[in-house]
Formats: C-alpha cells, structure tokens, sequence
C-alpha cells in the first residue's frame, strides 16, 4: 500500500483556489482588485491639494466619498432635488441635482440612518458591497448567457470577471458613483431575463431607470431575446406559452417605461416640459441635447479635419469587435445589450473623459477581449496582459482624472 504524498495531504485540495466555489473565487478576485485599487487611491491622495470638496491631503474615505459626483449625491440625500430649475444671467439653465439619479443616494441616506456613519463612509462602503454583488452577478451572466464560449474554455466567466474589476475604471466601484449599483441591475436584468424570470426582471430594470440613464437599451435586448424564443419555438425546440408572452410584453413596457420614467418626474416637479434635457445640456459643450454630432464635435475638435474619418474608423472597429467571433459565442442577450448600450451611448451622449466609466456597463466586452486566444499555454499571456494593462491604466485614471488640480479638471 502506497504512504499518501503532498498532494494527498489534509487540506491540500482545500487550499487550492481552482477547487473554491465559484463565488469565492469571484470575490476573491474582486477583493484583490479592490485592495490594489485602495492602495493606489491613498497613494495619490497624498498629492490631493485643497479643492472644493476636500482638504489637502484627504483620507481614503475622504478622497473616496466626496469628490467629484459624490459631492450631488450627497445633496441629493440631505437636500432632495431643487422645484425651480437655477438659471444664469443669460437664462440658460445652470448645472443642477436633476442630472444625477435618486436610487443610489437615498440607499446611502438609507444606510446612514441605520448605522450613524456620516456620508463621506457609507457612500463608499455601500458602492464597494454592492460592487460585490454585481461581479457575482456579472460571472452569472456570462455563465448562463454565453454557454458555448463557457463550454469552450469553463474559466471565461472568472477571467471576464477579472477583467470587469481590473478595468481601467474599475476604482469607481469603491466610490460613491453609481457604476456598482448599475452594474449589479443590469447584470441581474440579463440574468433573469436569461432565466425567463420576466416579472422580476421588470423590477429590476424598473429600479435601473432611478440609477443612470441607461434602461432603454435594455428593450432592444427583451427584443432580442423575444426573437429568439420564437425562431427556437418555430423550429420545434419549446413552446413559447401565453404566461411568457404576458411576460415578454411587460418587461419591453418596463424597460420603455424606466428609460422616460425620470425626465417626466423633473419634468413635472419643475413645470419645465424640457428640464432633464435643459440640465444634461448644461454639462456639455453644445447648448441644446442633440445625438449624435456631439461625436463629431469632439472629434474634429481632437483631430481637426481628419476628425470624421477618425471617428469613422473607431466605430467600424467597435463594429467590427461586436461582430467577432467571440462576440458572437456570448449569446443573444449578452451580445445585444453590448450592442444596444454602445449604439446608445453614440446616441445620447457627449464624449469626453468620462467614457472611461461609461464602458463599464459594457461588461460582456471583457468576455470578448478574454475570448480573443483559443489556445490554453497563450490565453494566460493574453489575460495577464490585459489585466496588467488594466491596473496601469487604472493608475493613470486616478492620477490624471480623480485627483483634481483647481480651478478645473477633466471629469472621471
């Protein structure tokens, strides 16, 4: 009889982080990123002079809890949002609390409430924990959703998850923004949807429409997924039934109904028909909400006469990274809501630095960039790279756009 060897040992296989549960392993990740990510928030933070919401020097929660968009979150939570729309000299509508959804800051004011923190605490904490949440659900997605990539190579859903933590913007799921809180409801609408949970994934688009504005392309998705329920129930797959096609309908009315849902509100409290569009406009370069030219703008605004072939280039190449074949092993859903949130994103906004952040929502690119390298031996040079990159970049994002040089600075 052979003696049992090291590898045979009590707690070996234990220890041994591949054997984890899946969501052990999901937060371990998430953990490791957060803690490199902290570090490099104290570090600069050092170099933080006295700005409008800060001293000198501020501390980690400090630096993390209210510059930036925190500080409109936090007057959200202690203020509300303003009946009257502020106006400068010229008439035009100043920048204003109705920009900013209400969710996030009243689930802080919430959290103050029970626990006595003051915001500057529970603002990052909340967001850090909901972070949590919404990388748990992010490796859900990617695992139900896009099964003959999973099948393919069984750690994408982890090595997406590593890349969504490790991301150039990953620090904004340990502040006091809304990226973790919108993460986590998307993420989870495409897993319920995935699921055909229809009714609580109304829900959680519905909560979506009160975190950013962003829940409209999340019809296009039910669209999607509606499509190909029928074209498998044509081909003698399932049966599509009467409760699914109730389902169905009220989740594209949810998601319609949450992407206009908060214009009406200001609309409504402040008796100007325009005032969400009016207040966006304030932040931007041009003084009404048009789609679209904004691109065009900045674009010849960066490269002047070669600004609409640029921009041409960049958006036949995103195309093109859609339409990849790792873009078309993540399943309908993942791959329309990627689609649909950046054609969106074209749609509605002004680029600018705050990009970055916005490609969070996009997650399942992760998934796509890990899925670039089939073969084994490469894809771990491949995915250390990225993820190398990712924490460089990480750095520069902090350094660059979080920390702010008075009187002005490019927003994160």
């Amino acid at each position: 009889m052979t003696q049992p060897g090291p590898a045979d040992a009590p707690g070996r296989r234990a220890a041994d982080p591949r054997r984890w549960p899946w969501w052990v392993q999901v937060l371990a990740v998430y953990a490791v990123a957060r803690v490199v990510s902290a570090v490099v928030l104290v570090v600069v933070a050092r170099a933080q002079v006295a700005n409008p919401w800060t001293p000198a020097s501020p501390g980690y929660l400090e630096f993390t809890g209210l510059m930036w968009d925190a500080g409109w979150y936090r007057q959200i939570a202690a203020d509300g949002y303003p009946a009257e729309l502020p106006r400068g000299p010229d008439g035009t509508v100043q920048q204003n609390a109705w920009a900013f959804f209400p969710l996030f800051p009243l689930l802080v004011r919430g959290l103050v409430a029970l626990t006595g923190a003051p915001w500057h605490a529970a603002g990052p904490l909340l967001a850090l924990g909901l972070g949590a949440v919404a990388v748990l659900l992010v490796h859900a997605a990617v695992r139900l959703g896009a099964p003959r990539a999973v099948r393919a190579w069984p750690g994408l859903p982890l090595a997406t998850v590593a890349l969504v933590a490790a991301a150039p913007a990953g620090p904004v799921l340990q502040v006091a923004y809304t990226e973790s809180l919108a993460l986590a409801l998307v993420a989870g609408t495409l897993v319920l949807l995935i699921r055909r949970r229809y009714p609580a994934a109304a829900l959680t688009v519905l909560a979506l429409g009160f975190t950013r504005a962003v829940a409209l392309p999340m019809a296009v998705v039910v669209l999607v997924h509606a499509v190909a329920r029928l074209r498998r129930a044509r081909a003698g797959g399932e049966r599509v039934g009467r409760s699914d096609v109730l389902g169905l309908v009220g989740l594209l009315a949810a998601a319609g109904t949450s992407g206009l849902v908060w214009p009406l509100i200001c609309a409504t409290v402040t008796g100007v028909p325009d005032a969400y569009l009016q207040t966006q406009a304030a932040w931007r370069g041009r003084p009404d909400v048009v789609p679209v030219l904004p691109w065009l703008d900045v674009a010849r605004w960066l490269w002047g006469d070669a600004g609409t072939f640029v921009l041409l280039v960049v958006l036949v190449a995103v195309g093109a990274l859609l339409l990849s074949p790792p873009a078309r092993r993540l399943g309908p859903e993942l791959q329309a809501w990627t689609a649909g949130y950046l054609g969106y994103l074209v749609g509605v906004i002004e680029p600018g630095t705050s990009l970055v952040r916005f490609g969070m929502l996009a997650f399942p690119l992760g998934a796509v960039l890990a899925g670039a390298v089939r073969s084994p031996s490469a894809r771990r040079v491949w995915l250390g790279a990225l993820l190398v990159a990712g924490v460089a970049l990480q750095v520069a994002w902090i350094w660059v756009l979080w920390r702010l040089t008075p009187p002005s600075g490019w927003p994160p």
